[in-house]
């Protein structure tokens, strides 16, 4: 029976990615090494972290003037790196509010600066985010910071905020090349890996180079973006072998038709499981169609007393990693962008016939 991992992250890879890293690990393009074991100040390594970067570059058609770091730690890492990066001597900065990570951001920027919450879905428990008629914009603010799509609460922006002069900042973590997107009105770019780029320990800054500026004299020199840039992304060393798998990531996306039919095939999938829910009775879906995230997919059953019977049961039927973050609680299915629509259809027979033996 074939099992398919619906966890929001570390999330599942392309079984072809996972095939090639078991086939070359032992011994990369005759090298007699490991990709492990390469140097990260080695030709070889080199040529692995060029070709990622171009790769990445064709996917995004990304301008020139806009640089690629591949860093050493986790995305919630940037909600400090960002401030000591791009405050440049400003004390106040605009954050958008939309649900949880969105919330922890907010919580790490208060360190460095007075925070303007321009915009809360608070009021609405994050089913809906906030139309940009509503935001209170700073226009002397450093930068403003959103996160375009929530995996906890299963929001996605669907739409770019017009902020005006003021850099854009956007923790794109979770839905990251799951389609195309214009990079051009944004300043700065993060995303951790773990959804839909590789394995977790590795985090993409996309930074455009008039933000790289000297940063805060207290910045840790690892945090530091215009170090880093300027280091090619090896201040120190860094996650070699994520950022090998990142690449092959990279190639697979490029070999099934790049953004675009990533795009299609994750419409497809997430519009699947949505109109199974809103026509059921026992599953439901509290946020607002036009802002419903296509990666991931949160529901709730009718009775609660039934979730453990419902994660039991999938778990046997190869349904994996069901539960939902314990935040919100329920149920949340992953469809990132190795998620192959068998999976979908797989779920949603287990659904259907779930509630027509407990409904």
């Amino acid at each position: 029976m074939r099992a398919f991992n619906f966890s929001a992250g570390p999330a599942t890879l392309p079984l072809e990615v996972i095939t090639q890293v078991q086939e070359e690990l032992p011994n990369w393009r005759g090298t007699g090494m490991s990709v492990m074991e390469l140097s990260h100040r080695s030709p070889e390594f080199a040529g692995i972290l060029s070709e990622a970067e171009l790769d990445l570059r064709e996917l995004l058609s990304l301008p020139d003037h806009y640089r690629v770091l591949f860093c050493q730690e986790g995305a919630s890492a940037h909600w400090d790196m960002i401030p000591l990066n791009l405050l440049q001597g400003n004390t106040n900065a605009d954050y958008i509010e939309s649900g949880y990570w969105s919330y922890r951001a907010i919580e790490e920027g208060r360190r460095y600066c007075n925070v303007n919450i321009a915009a809360s879905n608070r009021i609405d428990q994050f089913t809906a985010i906030p139309d940009q008629s509503e935001w209170r914009l700073n226009p002397k603010a450093a930068y403003v910071h959103y996160c375009s799509n929530e995996t906890i609460h299963g929001l996605e922006f669907f739409w770019t905020p017009d902020v005006g002069k003021v850099p854009l900042v956007v923790d794109m973590s979770s839905h990251f090349l799951s389609r195309p997107m214009d990079i051009t009105p944004f300043g700065m770019i993060y995303a951790g890996a773990q959804k839909n780029i590789g394995p977790a320990g590795l985090s993409i800054v996309i930074i455009r180079d008039d933000l790289l500026k000297p940063a805060a004299a207290r910045t840790p020199f690892l945090m530091n973006y215009h170090d880093q840039v300027h280091a090619h992304s090896m201040l120190n060393t860094p996650p070699t072998f994520t950022i090998w798998v990142a690449g092959l990531v990279f190639q697979w996306i490029k070999r099934h038709g790049g953004l675009s039919a990533m795009a299609k095939a994750n419409t497809q999938k997430s519009g699947l499981l949505y109109d199974f829910l809103d026509k059921s009775g026992f599953y439901r879906n509290p946020v607002k169609h036009s802002d419903r995230s296509h990666m991931n997919v949160p529901f709730f059953l009718r009775e609660p007393s039934l979730e453990d019977a419902f994660l039991k049961e999938s778990s046997a039927q190869g349904l994996k990693q069901l539960r939902g973050h314990a935040v919100v609680g329920g149920m949340r299915a992953s469809i990132y962008n190795a998620m192959p629509l068998a999976g979908v259809e797989a779920l949603v027979t287990f659904m259907a016939d779930f509630e027509r033996r407990y409904g």
